[in-house]
């Protein structure tokens, strides 16, 4: 490689990006240095002269929003926070970078650092959250703009690399993407062709232009992205002339561009370059500065960022008064999402049930929750993955959210599982107090787990609607039957998981799920496909609890029965049978145990007293887990094998969820 001798104020900001990166990564012995040494060119034409954002406030509402979808590079984007003036990243922190607690951790986490706006790192989960942010903006944007005053108009810009487009989560998105033509939706393809086993050409040749072409969206090339300033920016410029389609430009890079002997190679992917190829690069880019020294210059010119975004916010905000003048009835409203207060009461349209209303599905008592609470709450936006008419989450009246008709709050997803879930999560962290929710078979959360994780790990406030929750679905077989899935979701931390048993915990749930919405916590649903008799002691507030008592005895039980789900009934029925032979037998719905862990000791010892150990639970899934809740003395009817292809009631009977084999098994437990 020849001498670089450009020393422009530009190439002075893009080198201070890339050397703050390469020492950060030298210091801490780990890191990518390599997409941001590449892509800093791309990355400060952006932030230098198109994105619109206040570093003094990260949270200001109708910012452009900036995702780095390629996580690993988190260096890139550090760098940038600092040198454009953000007090969440300061050179102690860039300094600090992977270190314990520091504001600079390996990979964007939004809940860590100020001013990341999603979660990245999980290759593909980035720029699905940014088609998340860019619909959030659409829908918004419909519902409140007016002719005269744009009151939501940002865009979504992301950087993806070769990583992010081979994998499967990035097609569901960007396809979905196109269809909707979110015109307000950019992405930047960093093409080096490398990833960590080496060239892409080993696994990677598709022409992935053609593929987002395919997609619907408009396609630009930046053939020379290393040094091609004006290139970049002219592309950037066309993107957002192109309003009914979201917009993919490619811009061709040199990873690790400026290392000698590393630039272009797999080696400068994920590893410090060394000290010795530190000097090398310093040389080449004629970089004389000390380790983590910014010129003056180059910090001059990019802290024009917190002007430029000091004055952004005065003119939203004398926007924003004008509004609130003119349209005072919807200023109201859009001041309450994004304050996140919920309505006065909206908790009250939830229904209660009694003994004599009609078994249904709590599939079918989700519905009615949810169109209850629709008219009240406009923040609940969301949808199905090609099952809403066996999820049952349509919000009648409310239209389907297409091309066109951004103001409506049905989501068709398509068969799009693990995109939905991080599309949903996107939506969540737009920060604008929509509450998305999404819907498939709880057997297809499998699908989408990473989406889910990160959900829990993000702290975002999303609704996972999950149906269908057991071998009760029936002839679809054990392909379509979860077993094991209701443990492994546990598992998950901050994630709160709730199996309602009939139409008042169901209402139960929701309560729950909005008040973790809006509290930045996700929760999921999992709900029946067969019919469930509503109970004499269910209540609303027993779910908020996490488990209580809805059968009950004179005195201390002898016995107790623990069920979730549809299994809490045929606990009640066989209580009723044991109760008639004299025994003393308490029934504990638990639809969730991370509410019940949540609770102090002396709730959790009124529920569950340590001094009855005789205790049989019962849920259509596996036992795992359970042994903290029956003890040594206990026992769990539990399906620990997969299912089979029968009528749900068949499937039920032989893997023993009867009031015959219930009343056995206690029997046993009581010795």
């Amino acid at each position: 490689m020849a001498v670089a001798t450009t020393q422009s104020l530009e190439g002075l900001c893009i080198n201070s990006i890339r050397f703050l990166a390469i020492e950060a990564v030298e210091k801490a012995k780990s890191g990518h240095p390599g997409l941001p040494m590449g892509a800093a060119p791309m990355a400060f034409v952006l932030w230098d002269q198109f994105m619109r954002f206040n570093p003094k406030n990260p949270k200001w509402f109708n910012r452009d929003r900036f995702v780095l979808s390629a996580g690993h590079g988190c260096m890139l984007q550090y760098a940038l926070m600092y040198l454009t003036g953000y007090d969440s990243v300061t050179i102690d922190d860039i300094k600090q970078f992977r270190q314990w607690e520091s504001k600079t951790p390996g990979h964007p986490e939004n809940f860590e650092t100020e001013g990341v706006e999603v979660t990245t790192g999980p290759l593909g989960q980035g720029i699905a959250n940014a088609v998340g942010l860019a619909m959030a903006e659409a829908h918004l944007a419909a519902k409140f703009n007016k002719p005269d005053l744009a009151l939501v108009d940002h865009y979504t810009y992301a950087i993806v690399g070769d990583g992010c487009n081979m994998e499967g989560i990035s097609g569901e998105a960007c396809s979905l993407a196109g269809h909707l033509g979110l015109g307000k939706l950019i992405a930047f393809y960093d093409d080096n062709h490398i990833s960590i086993d080496g060239s892409t050409d080993i696994a990677f040749t598709e022409d992935v232009a053609k593929r987002f072409e395919a997609y619907g969206w408009h396609v630009q090339h930046v053939q020379e992205g290393n040094s091609d300033l004006a290139g970049i920016a002219k592309a950037i410029e066309a993107a957002k002339a192109v309003t009914d389609k979201p917009s993919f430009i490619k811009v061709t890079t040199t990873i690790g561009y400026g290392s000698p002997n590393k630039a272009n190679t797999a080696g400068v992917h994920g590893a410090a370059l060394g000290a010795d190829e530190i000097k090398l690069t310093r040389e080449y880019l004629g970089w004389d500065h000390a380790p983590f020294e910014v010129p003056d210059d180059a910090l001059a010119h990019m802290r024009k960022a917190i002007e430029r975004g000091s004055r952004y916010e005065a003119e939203w905000d004398e926007r924003w008064a004008q509004y609130k003048t003119k349209y005072s009835e919807e200023a109201v409203e859009f001041d309450r999402l994004l304050s996140g207060r919920l309505p006065e009461g909206w908790e009250k349209v939830l229904p209660t049930y009694k003994p004599e209303d009609k078994a249904v599905a709590s599939r079918k008592h989700s519905e009615i929750c949810l169109n209850a609470l629709a008219p009240i709450l406009p923040e609940l936006f969301g949808g199905s993955a090609d099952l809403t008419h066996s999820n049952l989450t349509e919000l009648k009246g409310f239209g389907n959210f297409q091309k066109g008709q951004y103001q409506n709050r049905n989501v068709r997803f398509g068969v799009r599982e693990h995109g939905m879930g991080a599309i949903c999560n996107g939506i969540a962290l737009h920060g604008s107090g929509l509450i998305p929710y999404g819907a498939t078979f709880l057997i297809f959360t499998d699908y989408m787990r990473a989406a889910i994780r990160l959900s829990a790990l993000s702290r975002v406030g999303a609704i996972w609607v999950m149906t269908h929750d057991s071998i009760a679905l029936g002839e679809d077989g054990p392909t379509h039957q979860p077993v094991e899935t209701i443990a492994s979701l546990r598992a998950i931390p901050q994630l709160t998981v709730i199996r309602p048993a009939d139409g008042t915990e169901t209402s139960g749930a929701y309560k729950v799920a909005v008040l973790n919405a809006n509290q930045h916590r996700p929760t999921l649903l999992a709900l029946s496909r067969q019919n469930l008799p509503n109970l004499a002691g269910s209540s609303i507030e027993g779910v908020t609890k996490g488990a209580y008592p809805v059968v009950d005895c004179e005195g201390i039980p002898g016995l107790i029965l623990i069920g979730t789900g549809s299994e809490v009934g045929l606990c009640v029925k066989a209580a009723e049978q044991l109760t008639s032979e004299g025994k003393k037998v308490r029934v504990v719905s638990m639809p969730s145990w991370e509410l019940f862990e949540a609770q102090d000791a002396a709730y959790q010892e009124s529920v569950l007293p340590k001094a009855v150990t005789k205790r049989l639970a019962v849920e259509a899934g596996v036992s795992m887990g359970w042994c903290k809740y029956v003890g040594d003395a206990g026992d769990v009817i539990s399906v620990d094998r997969f299912g089979a292809s029968a009528p749900g009631g068949i499937c039920m009977e032989k893997f023993g969820f009867t009031v015959d084999n219930v009343v056995a098994k206690a029997k046993a437990v009581l010795g």
